[in-house]
């Protein structure tokens, strides 16, 4: 098959989406399928790359984004869809993109949209009116799904504002992880030691886009919450993002280090697998590949009892020593953190990569080829 995917918010930041782009399109390859992405950028460039074809086009930087670009020219981007004549079609946008689902609708062509965020919760984060904003997401939400052959969730939590209002195309496709690269054995005790100072002993990690949906300075207020209970814990935080200024003044006088966009896979394996702990404390991830790849690490997560992170940890499943969910405030974050570190750290290690072992990336791409496959063979029937 000919597999064209299309993105906005892609760039050399971007972290779940990109990770995500890339490793489907590697297993479409090594299965021997060829592969297209289309994603914004700074000027018109064509790469061809492990993942695939990658054809980047200018798009525009949308403000408060810390850079995000979205392809405001469709049109083009369906010209460069009729060149490559692919035989299904993902898209992962829900707004300026959507339109393609038509396009692929009139041409015969197999068509999924992924969900990777809920519409419902940024909409009341940044509007802060949920009365109002209820009705047109329900609206767009449900033209969304008429557009496209298949809406592709990758938890129950992401699923919800589409079971909502009846979607019968909705399907469930969780994500993977990189069970080599993301592995106990990248534990570093030197390195280790040389994050903690001045006696710490508790490394902790919060892992992710530096916005306000993430709420990073919760993960702040729970390492503050933390040292005022005399535990000796450091908190390093990985990404870059728009509200990174505001976050280094609220740690300042405190064990907070801030590392930056960590590029290289290694490192971040590296980081991940030397932490005691992983915050995970945004409400409103529908996946959250960071928490798996800690878990892959074998390193537990607390996590938001808002989130979807709960389903990748499986502490409704009766998993404990994977980390735990907390409600939304630091005090009770903090009781969380303390409670998962008390138990054994070998069984902390042994849990978690047993729980991310059950997420490999090719359980998720021989899915989404199936889902392509199934929705040939009903066309052709």
């Amino acid at each position: 098959m000919r597999i064209a995917h299309v993105a906005n918010f892609y760039g050399p930041r971007s972290g779940g989406l990109r990770t995500t782009m890339h490793r489907l399109g590697h297993g479409y390859q090594q299965r021997g399928h060829e592969v297209l992405h289309i994603v914004p950028g700074a000027e018109l460039e064509r790469e061809w790359t492990e993942s695939g074809q990658r054809l980047t086009i200018p798009g525009r930087v949308l403000a408060g984004s810390g850079g995000y670009r979205v392809i405001v020219n469709v049109a083009r981007v369906r010209r460069l869809l009729e060149e490559f004549a692919p035989d299904a079609l993902e898209v992962s946008d829900r707004f300026t993109l959507s339109s393609l689902g038509d396009w692929a609708r009139d041409r015969g062509v197999p068509s999924a949209v992924f969900s990777h965020e809920t519409l419902t919760g940024l909409s009341e984060t940044f509007l802060r009116a949920p009365l109002l904003t209820n009705a047109p997401v329900n609206w767009w939400n449900h033209r969304l799904a008429r557009r496209f052959d298949h809406v592709v969730a990758t938890t129950a939590f992401a699923a919800r504002e589409f079971q909502r209002l009846g979607v019968t195309n909705l399907i469930r496709v969780p994500l993977g992880v990189d069970l080599d690269v993301f592995h106990p054995a990248r534990r570093d005790e030197v390195w280790r030691a040389a994050q903690l100072e001045n006696g710490d002993d508790v490394l902790l990690v919060h892992c992710g886009r530096l916005s306000p949906e993430k709420k990073v300075d919760r993960s702040i207020d729970t390492l503050i919450a933390l040292r005022k209970r005399g535990v000796r814990a450091r908190l390093l935080v990985a990404g870059d993002g728009p509200t990174r200024a505001a976050l280094e003044r609220q740690a300042h006088g405190y064990p907070v280090t801030f590392l930056g966009f960590v590029h290289d896979r290694t490192a971040l394996a590296r980081l991940l697998a030397s932490a005691d702990l992983v915050l995970a404390p945004g409400p409103l991830e529908t996946f959250c590949l960071a928490a798996l790849e800690a878990l892959a690490s074998g390193t537990p997560v607390v996590a938001s009892a808002s989130s979807a992170v709960r389903e990748v940890l499986g502490v409704d499943d009766g998993q404990f020593a994977t980390g735990a969910v907390a409600a939304d405030s630091p005090r009770l974050f903090a009781d969380a953190v303390q409670a998962v570190l008390a138990l054994p750290l070998a069984e902390r290690r042994e849990a978690t990569r047993r729980r991310a072992e059950q997420f490999p990336w090719s359980t998720t791409i021989d899915r989404m080829l199936s889902l392509h496959q199934s929705s040939h063979e009903r066309r052709a029937a």
